[in-house]
């Protein structure tokens, strides 16, 4: 992941201020920010492209959460979702709501965010505190060269106090999208 560094003062003394969410969209809006850029933090974080393993992961997981027929939410799929000072962009999440409740903003938060991770495991991590702040109910990193899930759930204080590894092997059950259930080995088999 390629971040985009703040400039170091050229003064002693002089402060960086970090970029809000307001800012961040009048700034994209300009084309003063590059596409596949999340904000994180304050900061602006350019997007890695996305290896194979990575987009078979994310079809197979969209195509399992369409299955699942959420009552009252629907799946957001490589889409923001606004936090306090950061507006990153989750793999796939399933959304309280419908679609034409947010033509005018994004959602503030989710039932169940999926970011997968292939090669880009701690720069993920980082968006933990970013998504417990949101009160997302439940977070699944993906962690595909292991064959496992981390689940982290009870959003509170700006972190998730419960944390769990799944697989390889076994099945997991959404707590905060139900009906979601995956078979590890058959979500990892190529």
């Amino acid at each position: 992941m390629t971040v985009v560094e703040a400039p170091k003062p050229v003064v002693r003394g002089a402060q960086v201020w970090p970029l809000g969410v307001k800012a961040y969209h009048a700034l994209g809006g300009l084309g003063l920010i590059p596409e596949k850029t999340e904000l994180l933090y304050g900061q602006i974080f350019h997007k890695m492209p996305k290896s194979p393993f990575h987009r078979f992961l994310a079809q197979r997981l969209l195509r399992l959460l369409q299955q699942a027929n959420f009552l009252g939410c629907f799946i957001w799929q490589e889409q923001p979702i606004t936090c306090e000072d950061s507006e990153p962009e989750p793999d796939l999440c399933v959304i309280h709501g419908n679609e034409d409740d947010f033509s005018a903003e994004h959602p503030r938060t989710a039932e169940l965010v999926i970011e997968i991770c292939v090669s880009s495991h701690e720069y993920d991590r980082s968006k933990l505190r970013a998504y417990a702040s949101a009160g997302v109910k439940e977070c699944w990193l993906v962690l595909g060269p292991e064959k496992q899930i981390e689940v982290h759930r009870q959003p509170q204080g700006g972190q998730f106090v419960e944390h769990a590894v799944h697989g390889p092997g076994g099945t997991l059950t959404s707590a905060a999208a139900p009906g979601f259930t995956v078979e590890l080995d058959r979500l990892f088999a190529a």
